[in-house]
C-alpha cells in the first residue's frame, strides 16, 4: 500500500496531531500539502481544502488508514505519544490473532489504526482463508511488557519500516465491493463476515484493503468533502506471468466500465462510491 491523501480544513493542527502522536516525520512540503512519513517514505499526504465540508458518518469514505510498525516496542511509544496528546479520541483495541491493534481518531475524525503483525507462521489459514477475531488488549499491559523508553522522544518519530500496512473502506454493500476490489482490481479475498465486511490482499498478507457496511449500508457514491482523498496502491512492474501488470489491470477495469485515467506511469480511477485510486509500478 502506498500513501493515503487526506484532505483537511486545518492542516496544522492534523499535521502536528500525526507528528506527535504517531512519530511521522515531514518528508515534503509544498504550499497547502504536506506528506508525512518514516525513514523517507511517505505514509500520509495531508491536503488543505477549507472550502469543502465534512463527511456524514454513514456516507461511503474512509473507515481507517492503518499504520503499520515494525516491532511491539515501536506501538507501544506511538500509544504512549497519542494518549498523551490534548483531547485523544481512544477508540478501542483488538488481538486479531494476525496482528496487534490501537484504534485511534485524529481531529477530523478519519478513523486510525497503529498496529503490529504477529509472525506469519502464527496466522491460522483455511484454504484461502485467514482467521481473524478481535479480543481485547489491555493498553497499560501492552506498554508495560513492551515500552522502551528512549523510543518516546518526538525526535525520534516512527522507525524506518513503519507504513501503511492496510486501508480499511466504509461502502455501500459487500457484493458490489467484491465484483469490483477482487474481479475487476484482482485482490484474493482473504475473510468475509457475511454481508457486513470483506477483506482482501496480495500476496499472502491478512489484508491490504477492507469494507464494511457497518455504518454505511447502502450509501451511494460519495460527496466531495473533507476526509478520504486518494487510496495510492503499488503494483509489480510484471505480473506472475512476465506481463506488464499496470496494462493488465487497465484491461480488467475498462472491461468492467470503469472509467480509467492512463498517464503512462499511473493508473487513476474510482471505486463504485467514488473512492479515488491510484495504481502505480513498483521494481519491488
Amino acid at each position: 500500500m502506498g500513501p493515503v491523501m487526506l484532505r483537511t480544513a486545518s492542516l496544522s493542527q492534523l499535521e502536528r496531531w500525526y507528528r506527535v502522536g504517531a512519530g511521522l516525520e515531514v518528508v515534503a512540503e509544498r504550499p497547502g500539502t504536506i506528506e508525512l512519513g518514516a525513514g523517507g517514505r511517505t505514509i500520509l499526504v495531508l491536503e488543505e481544502a477549507p472550502e469543502l465540508r465534512g463527511p456524514n458518518p454513514a456516507d461511503a469514505g474512509l473507515f481507517h488508514t492503518a499504520i503499520l510498525y515494525p516491532t511491539h516496542a515501536a506501538l507501544a511509544a506511538a500509544v504512549v505519544r497519542m494518549s498523551q496528546q490534548p483531547g485523544i479520541r481512544f477508540a478501542g483495541t483488538g488481538d486479531h490473532h494476525v496482528s496487534e491493534a490501537f484504534y485511534f481518531a485524529d481531529p477530523d475524525g478519519n478513523g486510525v489504526e497503529l498496529y503490529v503483525d504477529r509472525p506469519r507462521d502464527q496466522w491460522l489459514w483455511q484454504g484461502g482463508s485467514v482467521h481473524m477475531t478481535t479480543e481485547f488488549i489491555d493498553p497499560n499491559r501492552f506498554v508495560q511488557q513492551h515500552l522502551d523508553r528512549d523510543a518516546l522522544g518526538v525526535s525520534s518519530g516512527a522507525p524506518v519500516g513503519a507504513k501503511v500496512g492496510h486501508v480499511h473502506l466504509q461502502v455501500g454493500d459487500v457484493a458490489t465491493a467484491r465484483a469490483f476490489y477482487v474481479d475487476a482490481l484482482g485482490f484474493a479475498e482473504t475473510a468475509s463476515f457475511g454481508d457486513s465486511a470483506l477483506f482482501v490482499s496480495a500476496g499472502g498478507y491478512h489484508h491490504h484493503m477492507a469494507m464494511n457496511v457497518w455504518n454505511s449500508r447502502g450509501a451511494g457514491r460519495r460527496a466531495d468533502t473533507l476526509g478520504l482523498g486518494r487510496v495510492e496502491i503499488a503494483i509489480p512492474a510484471l505480473d506472475d506471468h512476465g506481463a506488464d501488470a499496470l496494462g493488465a489491470a487497465r484491461e480488467r477495469l475498462t472491461a468492467r466500465g470503469v472509467a480509467v485515467a492512463d498517464d503512462g506511469r499511473s493508473l487513476r480511477f474510482e471505486d463504485p462510491w467514488a473512492n479515488a485510486i491510484t495504481l502505480t509500478p513498483s521494481a519491488a
